[in-house]
């Protein structure tokens, strides 16, 4: 419950939240909320502000958190189709008010260089918060010894891919000196697990055998893979004494890996998505090459893996739901696999959706409480990439980034109704219970009943502090 109290004196706050529902991962209460200066001042009762919201009947909650976005990225011939704006509107729209976004390294260049790319692709166009983890695809040694620069600049995480032979994949030798590094310095390794040799060979094979389909995506994907080297990483980070978090985990291959880790102690994390949890493999039947649309990395599994995948978020082994938000038009970008599925660009939008669609699937089917959505989709990705306090709740001297929740606002998910740049969704047709209509970032209404009002660039770089173990 909580507690009145004031982090300043103010006879009137820029903006109070009144009547609503407060919801944070530990709690439930009816309160105010007052706001000055971007930071929560004080939560209690009869809060006067220069400008009141209305929040009865409304659910309060703290700003979604995103911790895997993929904007304006380059990738298999193409760039991701949303940017830092659209990209953050979206967001927006849906509820999130945070992210972190990949910056990749490529071959031969620095980490900073990376990062300083990533930056300038944001600067002036955000209109949500945002951070970036850096992709170590050349561990040079030189590479290894700007981590620690990294963390001291906020950059406190780093991903690694055991798949993408030849573009993004690293080895084994560099992927286990990246953790030790990561361990002395604070940093958290992600990892991207599928056994990338094990997939060139399969590719190669469906091809030379004249399957083109995008079916055979998912073929030349087998689940094994990601299990195999979901367990290989684990092993890897265990041997240098390193946390470890799994990115996009799919299957129960992967999350069988997880459990063993973690019921033996290990600081082992894994986050899915909504794709996986409500979409299986029957999509890349769709006709007129509709299945290039679910093309993603891994690929979707089968109606089991997502029955594990709900119990793994039930019971706690999966701490986290992303999106792994990575657009390409599918009139334009994705049609370039036709007759090569191994040419379709990788990535599905979900930006905009992940927070409805949850609360939906998850809170009103009865998979978990109001409490357990907002842990999954806000509190642990502050907290494990090291955000928390600040963000990822509502109390008193926090980021006042705040989502209105509408229960009982039904919507049908449509492309064209969505604000992501982008000419589909996989979730066409979704029918989703509750969502946002008002969102504020550093206590500025940013989303107003379906409106955007906020301004591009007023998105902040978020310094993350180093890892701490959930």
């Amino acid at each position: 419950m909580y507690k009145k109290v004031k982090l300043i004196e103010v006879e009137n706050m820029e903006l109070v939240i009144k009547n609503g529902k407060i919801v944070t991962a530990t709690d439930i209460y009816n309160a105010d909320i007052g706001i000055e200066n971007g930071k929560i001042t004080e939560i209690g009762k009869e809060l006067r502000g220069d400008k009141t919201i209305d929040a009865k009947g409304m659910i309060v909650f703290p700003g979604g958190i995103d911790i895997h976005t993929h904007l304006d990225m380059p990738f298999m011939g193409a760039f991701s189709s949303d940017d830092f704006k659209t990209g953050t509107i979206a967001a927006a729209f849906g509820g999130t008010t945070s992210l972190v976004d990949f910056s990749i390294q490529s071959k031969g260049n620095s980490l900073s260089n990376a990062i300083e790319t990533w930056r300038k692709k944001a600067e002036g166009k955000a209109v949500i918060d945002y951070g970036f983890h850096v992709a170590v695809t050349d561990a040079t040694d030189s590479v290894i010894n700007e981590i620690p620069k990294m963390v001291k600049e906020g950059i406190t995480s780093l991903k690694l891919f055991l798949a993408y032979k030849g573009s993004l994949m690293i080895d084994d030798g560099g992927f286990f000196r990246v953790l030790q590094k990561a361990k002395e310095s604070g940093a958290l390794v992600m990892v991207h697990a599928e056994n990338g040799d094990v997939v060139d060979i399969l590719i190669k094979k469906l091809l030379d055998e004249g399957k083109t389909d995008p079916i055979y995506h998912w073929e030349s994907r087998p689940d094994k893979a990601e299990g195999e080297a979901s367990g290989r990483a684990i092993a890897l980070a265990e041997m240098a004494d390193a946390p470890l978090y799994i990115v996009h985990l799919t299957c129960k291959e992967a999350l069988d890996k997880v459990r063993a880790a973690r019921d033996k102690g290990l600081p082992i994390y894994a986050e899915t998505c909504p794709q996986y949890l409500l979409l299986d493999k029957e999509r890349y039947k769709e006709p007129n090459f509709g299945g290039a649309k679910y093309v993603m990395s891994p690929p979707l599994r089968m109606e089991n893996d997502r029955k594990e995948l709900w119990s793994g978020l039930i019971n706690g082994d999966l701490q986290v739901i992303s999106t792994d938000h990575c657009p390409f038009f599918f009139k334009g970008q994705k049609d370039a696999g036709k007759g090569n599925f191994a040419k379709i660009p990788n990535g599905a939008p979900g930006i905009e959706t992940r927070i409805p669609l949850i609360y939906t699937e998850g809170v009103l089917k009865g998979h978990f409480s109001m409490n357990k959505f907002v842990e999954l989709v806000s509190t642990n990705p502050a907290k494990l990439f090291g955000m928390f306090p600040e963000k990822g709740t509502i109390a008193v001297g926090s980021d006042a980034d705040i989502v209105i929740f509408d229960p009982k606002k039904e919507v049908v998910l449509k492309a064209e109704d969505l604000h992501q740049n982008v000419d589909y969704t996989p979730f066409e047709g979704f029918k989703v219970k509750g969502y946002p209509v008002k969102t504020i970032v550093n206590g500025k209404i940013v989303i107003d009943d379906g409106n955007f009002i906020g301004k591009p660039g007023e998105g902040k770089f978020i310094k993350r502090k180093p890892f701490k173990i959930l």
